[in-house]
């Protein structure tokens, strides 16, 4: 698939985020892409793994709650998924390590951070480095760039930023990699993350969930020896400065609900969808 296709597709996904309670068909969105819908279809399918109207479907409330419900939600089942396809399990292909609390409450003093934006099966993501590894991952919001590059500066207040997607091209595809299966047991992606200790122990659990599964706060809590501190525990999730790479959006409520995710609800629930259709679950 050439640049101009990967940027059209990645723009419906954006598309589709911001508007899947519209429920636009197929000729809708092909028409917004300037294709023939047959074509149009062949393509998402080739980059997304499920049709249009598959995602809208899966993206839908009641739809998406029924298939979670009916999956593999507890800490225990994503163990054994891990132990039957570690090939896929975030944590073999992701250097994730602790700062000192001193760098930790710098907040980014003396980095220069490097971003820009790629397109993706996801839609467009906001990837940002250090010298030391990626430290933020975004997504756009209501198809607006502005909001990933705010929250990126919020996160990292005292940082000097700089646009180049350029340079921050090869750890998009890296990242793009990791997410679909497809990482590198010899080439571990290097994080450079501003976290506490106790937000790095609950960001490296959720390495461990594997792709096509989800978790409770409650499993994560258990997983982590904090049985009771399901609050913290949901306030480090939320936290998670590199959104997919740390699988924040496969930890969902005990009631199978999906919500409380930074880049929104649809967001999750497209992702969701798109790594039961990787894993073969849908």
């Amino acid at each position: 698939m050439n640049a101009f296709a990967e940027n059209v597709i990645a723009g419906s996904i954006d598309y589709l985020v911001a508007h899947y309670r519209d429920q636009p068909d197929l000729e809708a969105l092909a028409r917004r892409a300037g294709y023939e819908h047959t074509h149009f279809q062949k393509l998402f399918r080739e980059k997304v793994g499920i049709s249009p109207k598959r995602l809208v479907q899966y993206m839908s409330y009641k739809h998406a709650r029924d298939l979670l419900a009916s999956g593999h939600t507890t800490e225990e089942a994503a163990s054994a998924a891990g132990l039957s396809g570690t090939g896929r399990l975030y944590d073999l292909f992701v250097s994730c390590e602790a700062l000192t609390p001193g760098t930790a409450q710098e907040k980014g003093k003396g980095l220069t951070v490097t971003y820009g934006f790629h397109p993706s099966p996801l839609g467009e993501i906001m990837v940002a480095t250090t010298k030391r590894g990626v430290c933020y991952l975004g997504f756009l919001v209501n198809e607006d760039k502005e909001v990933p590059v705010m929250r990126m500066k919020s996160h990292l207040p005292r940082a000097i930023f700089k646009e180049d997607s350029k340079a921050t091209e090869s750890a998009a595809q890296e990242i793009l990699k990791i997410w679909s299966g497809h990482g590198e047991k010899d080439h571990k992606l290097k994080l450079d993350l501003q976290g506490t200790n106790f937000q790095i122990q609950v960001w490296q659990a959720l390495l461990k969930i594997p792709l096509g599964e989800t978790v409770t706060y409650q499993d994560i809590a258990q997983k982590i020896g904090r049985p009771k501190s399901m609050r913290a525990v949901g306030n480090a999730v939320g936290a998670n400065p590199v959104s997919l790479l740390i699988p924040c959006h496969r930890v969902i409520r005990s009631t199978g609900i999906i919500d409380n995710y930074g880049w929104g609800s649809p967001r999750k629930k497209a992702i969701l969808a798109m790594e039961s259709a990787i894993a073969g679950h849908l």
